[in-house]
């Protein structure tokens, strides 16, 4: 936790590698002083078949799932920040997007717990 899951559409990984996108966001989030680097996961899905908004327009979006217990401010803060990052590194892609989903606690479960 956290989970950081970038969908893209697949010439985005022609401009640039995968593992630099995923550092880029991995550090971004890292910079935010919210999670343990230990604990972020950041994954990417390339897309061959995808239309947005009736094009082929290339695209970036992070659905980022976090322990509850941020307030908006901060939930806030990390949306831009990699927002931002990932504009800086595909200033020509004309969707770059974020939301952030919180996991509950008290049904969170993974296998150390049980």
């Amino acid at each position: 936790m956290p989970h950081f899951v970038i969908d893209c559409s697949e010439s985005i990984i022609s401009q640039k590698a995968p593992e630099e996108i995923m550092k880029a966001v991995f550090e971004t989030a890292e910079s935010t002083g919210l999670f343990k680097p230990a604990d972020i996961k950041v994954r990417i899905n390339p897309f061959k078949y995808y239309n947005t908004a009736n094009t082929q327009n290339n695209f970036l979006h992070v659905f980022a799932n976090i322990m509850e217990g941020r307030d908006i401010d901060q939930k806030s803060d990390l949306s831009k920040r990699i927002v931002s990052k990932l504009n800086e590194m595909f200033p020509d892609v004309p969707v770059i997007s974020m939301n952030i989903s919180d996991f509950e606690r008290a049904s969170y479960c993974n296998k150390s717990m049980v």
